[in-house]
């Protein structure tokens, strides 16, 4: 299509701000507390009245239903630079349109029109111009907060940050006291985007100097100044302000939710101060969850749980904490719990699984069922918990699992079809395909096909350290120890943090018995790296035990068992536990492991040696 001539398009545009205009001399006259002009913090200024008698000893006849009629105070001059300002802007001279704009602002003192100046002062990106507008704007409306605010972005955004300390403060002190927690909130937030992080930290604790000696705030203020040290990378000084705003205020949940960002072996302060939290009545569950997720992450998986348990007891009603139980619990091979919780999940989710969040946390409960079913193999309910899956969500994992089911049935070919049907969007899911066809492989103890294709892809990514991992652990299963040690050595090189490389390979040495001394280095390093996994310590134990060192062996895989009651640590605790002569606890813990997993490698390959039938 021809585009119309420029001047019928500024005709259009001119239409346009005609009608915009109509409704703003409608809602200009209204009072303040008129519903027509809700936000209007006073009056308009008058405007000049043309020549003749005044307007109220005009009175046309009317019907007297009709709506009652004021004069508009539109006059020709404000029209003008109204719709002159909107169509420079329009046309690619928003400067001018600024100008423009603030000129009508200020002879009606109208803040919708200096809004609109400022706004057009920031898309020439120039600060200035824009600082001069809206602070025309507060000359005329001292009382404004959205003036004020908007002159607090504007000086944060060209990081005059000492200019902001006294509207910060002004900010404050005309805001209503129970507005000041989510104020306080907002704050942080939008400092956080300043240049100068320390500048940042700086001004926001001069300003808030009053809000920390006030009982009421004093909790939620000093969690704002330690997120801004915590941003200005000073972790002491947002601890110190951690516990200054918790001893304020015990009850206050923002020193807790700092302390949950500074939970960290090297800060053993900050989590003592979520756990007093915890123990005040009215704690916010959201925080007992987010800590149950910090606690997962460093794999203290009982503490996890122990705070998930609470919180589904004290309110059944929220979903989330449901699923992260029933993970920890499939994890711990507690599958009758783990069921049930993740079948709450599902009850709780379904009626609110429009978020998209809740869609992704449904496709994990599926999943996590499909396994449970699987684990018993019943194979047809684990398919029809699968087939509840929303194919856009997760169809990698879902397939997948449908392929892991075929190939438990003996169809293997069928399974790898369905993994390599699947398609791909990204380069992730390729790589997602690939380790879940090695997986079904692996599964179905077909090592040299899952090495063969761990070798290839290596040869094209030599530094993926997820290949090189995968084709150490098949090196072993395959007897050839000297790749195992050589591709361990190459992932430990490019990746010194990895601590399972540390792990697999000491623990190899220590179950080969070989170069004990080194398995036990090489484990070390891995429990520094991990300190809280406990299968990391298994392998610890397990060379202790190798190294003839018994109660030093039963003293960590005791610990290790009981944190995860895995059938592999409980092999190696029942083997140190029949070696030292406690041969009734040792078959009572091979038991106990035999019915969490009662076909694990290591587990069977103990009873086998030591000649032990349960």
């Amino acid at each position: 299509m021809t585009p119309p001539p420029r001047r019928l398009r500024l005709a259009a545009a001119a239409s346009a701000v005609l009608l915009a205009l109509a409704a703003h001399a409608q809602q200009t006259d209204a009072p303040p507390d008129s519903p027509r002009n809700p936000a209007a913090p006073m009056s308009p200024a008058p405007i000049v009245e043309p020549p003749g008698p005044p307007a109220a000893a005009i009175k046309p006849p009317q019907d007297e239903d009709a709506p009652d009629v004021r004069p508009s105070a539109l006059t020709g001059e404000l029209f003008f630079d109204v719709l002159v300002g909107e169509l420079s802007a329009r046309t690619g001279s928003p400067a001018d349109g600024s100008a423009l704009m603030l000129e009508a602002a200020r002879r009606t003192r109208d803040p919708r029109l200096y809004q609109r100046a400022v706004e057009l002062a920031l898309q020439t990106r120039s600060g200035d111009a824009a600082l001069v507008a809206v602070r025309a704007w507060k000359q005329a409306q001292p009382e404004s907060r959205d003036a004020r605010r908007l002159e607090l972005q504007i000086l944060i955004a060209m990081n005059r940050l000492s200019a902001t300390v006294e509207p910060l403060r002004a900010e404050l002190a005309a805001t209503p006291e129970v507005e000041h927690p989510f104020l306080l909130t907002l704050i942080a937030r939008t400092y956080a985007r300043a240049t100068d992080k320390k500048v940042a930290a700086q001004v926001v604790e001069s300003a808030l100097v009053d809000e920390i000696k006030k009982p009421s705030t004093a909790g939620l203020a000093w969690a704002t100044i330690g997120r801004m040290r915590l941003l200005a990378g000073d972790a002491p000084g947002a601890m110190d302000a951690a516990q200054k705003g918790q001893a304020a205020d015990p009850k206050s949940d923002g020193p807790a939710m700092l302390a949950l960002d500074l939970i960290d072996p090297a800060q053993p302060l900050a989590e003592p101060i979520v756990t007093r939290y915890l123990a005040t009545p009215n704690a916010q569950p959201e925080i007992r969850m987010a800590y149950a997720r910090v606690l997962v992450e460093g794999r203290r998986f009982d503490e996890a749980t122990a705070q998930l348990t609470k919180l589904t007891t004290e309110r059944p009603d929220l979903p989330e904490p449901w699923i992260l139980l029933g993970s920890l619990q499939a994890q711990a091979r507690q599958d009758t719990a783990a069921e049930a919780s993740l079948k709450r999940y599902v009850d709780l989710a379904n009626g609110q699984a429009d978020a998209d969040d809740r869609k992704r946390g449904l496709t994990q409960a599926y999943l996590l069922l499909a396994q449970l079913s699987e684990r018993r193999k019943n194979y047809a309910a684990a398919e029809s918990w699968l087939a509840k899956i929303d194919g856009s969500e997760d169809q990698i994992g879902a397939q997948a699992r449908r392929a892991s089911l075929l190939a438990r049935q003996g169809k293997m070919q069928q399974a790898r079809d369905l993994v390599r049907s699947l398609p791909e969007t990204s380069p992730d899911d390729k790589k997602q395909k690939f380790l879940a066809e090695v997986q079904l492989l692996r599964d179905a103890k077909q090592y040299q096909q899952a090495y063969d294709m761990l070798a290839k892809a290596s040869a094209a990514a030599p530094d993926d350290g997820d290949l090189l991992y995968d084709q150490a652990m098949l090196a072993e299963k395959l007897n050839r120890m000297d790749d195992m040690e050589r591709l361990l050595r190459r992932l430990i090189e490019l990746k010194p943090d990895n601590q399972n490389a540390y792990n697999a390979l000491g623990y190899s040495f220590a179950d080969r018995k070989i170069r004990l001394q080194e398995a036990r280095e090489l484990i070390r390093k891995a429990v520094q790296l991990a300190p809280d996994d406990p299968f990391i310590a298994d392998s610890l134990g397990w060379v202790e035990y190798r190294l003839g060192n018994m109660d030093e062996a039963s003293r960590i895989l005791e610990a290790a068992y009981k944190k995860r009651p895995d059938a592999e640590i409980g092999a190696h605790l029942g083997e140190v536990l029949w070696a030292i002569g406690n041969r009734d606890r040792a078959v009572a813990i091979w038991k106990e492991a035999s019915l969490t997993d009662a076909d694990n490698e290591t587990l069977q390959e103990t009873l086998k040696r030591l000649r032990v039938k349960l």
